[in-house]
């Protein structure tokens, strides 16, 4: 209610100029790219980490129940720390390898925070697939590697779609793991190495302002960013429920 009025097409398409803190010219382009860039590289990070670690659960450890289930603790263990304490982690590993405040830091940290989401969500998708597939495919000389990309992946790519999607949304509205890492700019990062604004971190520091324009701007960043997630949510149900059709068909 309060962001709506605020938007405008310059709002979307603009950058912060000078004295844009005081109320004055230009948008929160460079919050709505920033948030793109790091959700989509952290999400693809996640995505290359969750795929390989969750076919390995259902192939490799397919005979040891007992470790399954271990791992499987782990990871909801994972799920529930805080997103700060991945931000202190994450603040840990720039000091450690000598990085800045940076989009790469800060893709790094949000993928560590949504990998166990990723692993998790794709981990419940593949325990539908049934496992006379598996050993049918081991029977006919498949490596396990091979009949965890081949058949179960293939056979589970709906939830893993879905997985994907979730994890993105995710990704695109945490504040907290991004708070130390992401730094923040008045611009569009060209690079992996500069700073990056987010809408979330945008939300933060123009909502502390005690200027009334500068406030209704950060609840504009807000009304964007529900919109964006909105978008996501909606778009993973889509997509997902279009990819089983198509594998029933």
């Amino acid at each position: 209610a309060k962001g709506l009025p605020a938007l405008s097409w310059q709002m979307l398409t603009d950058v912060p100029h000078g004295g844009y803190y005081f109320g004055k010219e230009g948008g929160i382009l460079n919050a709505i790219v920033g948030s793109v860039y790091l959700a989509i590289g952290a999400s693809v990070l996640a995505l290359i980490i969750s795929i390989p670690s969750t076919l390995f659960i259902h192939t490799y450890l397919f005979s040891y129940p007992k470790w399954q289930k271990s791992v499987r603790l782990w990871l909801d263990v994972l799920l529930g720390v805080p997103a700060i304490v991945y931000g202190a982690f994450g603040f840990n590993l720039m000091l450690l390898f000598g990085w800045q405040s940076s989009l790469l830091a800060a893709i790094v940290t949000v993928a560590l925070l949504i990998s166990p989401v990723m692993m998790r969500s794709m981990d419940e998708s593949i325990q539908y697939v049934s496992t006379g597939l598996y050993e049918s495919a081991l029977s006919l000389g498949y490596f396990k590697g091979e009949t965890g990309f081949r058949f179960l992946l293939k056979q589970s790519l709906p939830g893993v779609t879905t997985a994907f999607l979730l994890a993105l949304g995710k990704g695109i509205g945490d504040t907290a793991s991004v708070l130390f890492t992401a730094g923040y700019t008045d611009y569009i990062p060209e690079s992996l190495g500069e700073p990056a604004a987010t809408l979330p971190l945008a939300i933060f520091f123009q909502l502390s302002s005690p200027i009334p324009e500068v406030k209704a701007r950060a609840y504009t960043a807000a009304a964007v960013l529900i919109m964006i997630i909105l978008v996501i949510s909606v778009g993973s149900r889509v997509i997902s429920n279009q990819l089983s059709k198509n594998r029933i068909k």
